[in-house]
């Protein structure tokens, strides 16, 4: 296996990180016991496992070697992305160990996660991790699985979680034929396409810096979503009943997911009034990022993302009235396409230099405040009954990072007829992170009551 140079947007998200502000997303993972020794089995299972799987073993190192100008008609295109960038790259003394961990029983595993999503991954090594934690009645035990986000969005994160749980019936991926590399000096019957692509690539890139400076303006949002990053991470979770969901959605109309954001919009305003902030005036703008990958196909490690952007309306007093709000954002989103609009900044990283990642890392980090003031992530699971060890999982809750001044992050998976929420926070500036989570639930009934009297 050969080194791999990081994608734009993966090379950002390596260089925004700072030990304030770790750039990693999770998912915590609960699963019956079937034995005192499931716990223990189970961190031996995963790093036999994790020996055996290539997305595991690899490291991500800078890179810096200058251009190489003496044979131009050899040169691929992606090399001038190498000065300043960093390549993934097998590590040669990778050892499972040092990423699989079995801590002491816990009665909460969401407080022990909480501490353990608050560490920085070590940058020199394959940058994921897997923690075990018991259970303290002994009929259950946790697992917390970390990936740098320059490692992989949530599919591929995943898909590596995946690969070392039991293995289960799934559909095999049919590989993308490989794009044959350009030589550096392109074919001058294909300049003028080059140069039409090229434009349009820079008029695309405008089109959504615009997009984002409109939806900067005059946007009112709380000060309980806004932090300084102190490093610390506060994690709940909470699950709730599909069939509820399915109910709303089909007495009001849209979409699961159109649901799912109503409710987090809902609990917000219960929130936000609850702690004597108010909700009256607010509306918060939510990024909801959205997978540019191509269904049952293999794609490279890394991000394919863009993403939508919407103002929660959290200010709303009627359920049934946010949740049309956000249907009606929803459907203009989608209509313009994931590659238009404010919410498609992520694309912008494919217009900056390495270097420019680089140098401009802590600026970008800073700049996430100023386009959204909360994540709202969805991260699809299988259907299919997982296992470890034999021990079924039970429970499963998405953990997305926290942006650079922002308090609070929110993820979602629906598992087994039921729906995860797993919530990130800091934890200094959101100590009530159990008051958002009980909203949340106090939404889905509200919303529920409102749809069958």
């Amino acid at each position: 296996m050969t080194s791999d140079l990081l994608a734009p947007l993966d090379l950002a998200f390596w260089n925004i990180e700072s030990a304030e502000h770790p750039m990693h997303l999770g998912a915590l993972g609960v699963f019956a016991a079937n034995s005192p020794a499931a716990a223990p089995h189970a961190a031996d299972l995963l790093a036999a496992r994790a020996a055996g799987v290539p997305g595991l073993r690899m490291r991500i190192r800078d890179v810096w070697q200058p251009l190489d100008l003496r044979q131009p008609l050899a040169f691929d295109l992606r090399r001038p992305l190498a000065f300043g960038g960093a390549a993934r790259e097998p590590a040669p003394d990778f050892e499972p160990f040092d990423h699989v961990r079995l801590h002491a029983p816990a009665a909460d595993f969401h407080e022990a996660a909480g501490a353990i999503m608050q560490r920085p991954l070590e940058r020199g090594k394959p940058p994921w991790e897997a923690h075990v934690v018991p259970g303290v009645d002994g009929t259950s035990f946790a697992v917390l699985f970390k990936f740098h986000h320059a490692l992989a969005d949530g599919l591929r994160a995943l898909t590596l979680a995946a690969a070392v749980l039991d293995p289960m019936d799934m559909p095999t991926p049919r590989p993308r034929p490989e794009e044959p590399s350009r030589g550096f000096l392109p074919d001058v019957r294909k300049l003028p396409g080059f140069v039409r692509g090229t434009l349009s690539d820079v008029s695309r890139a405008l089109d959504i810096g615009a997009s984002v400076a409109r939806a900067t303006w005059g946007v009112r949002s709380s000060s309980a979503l806004v932090s300084e990053p102190t490093g610390t991470r506060r994690i709940a979770g909470v699950n709730v009943d599909l069939d509820e969901v399915h109910k709303i959605r089909k007495s009001a109309g849209g979409t699961v997911n159109d649901v799912l954001i109503a409710v987090v919009a809902g609990a917000l305003r219960r929130w936000l009034d609850e702690r004597g902030d108010g909700s009256e005036g607010v509306a918060p703008r939510a990024l909801i990022p959205v997978s540019r990958r191509r269904p049952r196909t293999a794609h490279p490690q890394g991000n394919r993302l863009s993403g939508y952007l919407i103002r929660l309306p959290v200010d709303d007093p009627d359920p049934l009235g946010r949740l049309d709000t956000v249907r009606t954002a929803m459907n203009r989103n989608k209509d313009a396409g994931p590659n238009r609009g404010a919410g498609a900044v992520a694309l912008l990283a494919d217009h900056v230099p390495a270097l420019g990642h680089r140098l401009g890392g802590p600026v970008v980090g800073q700049a996430a405040r100023l386009l959204f003031d909360i994540l709202v992530t969805s991260v699809p699971l299988p259907s299919l009954g997982m296992k470890l060890g034999g021990c079924p999982l039970t429970e499963v809750y998405p953990l997305a990072p926290l942006a650079r001044g922002q308090s609070l992050a929110v993820a979602v998976s629906t598992f087994r007829g039921r729906v995860h929420y797993g919530l990130v926070a800091d934890a200094e500036a959101v100590p009530d992170l159990d008051r958002f989570a009980k909203a949340l639930t106090a939404e889905v009934e509200e919303l529920l009551a409102a749809c069958v009297p």
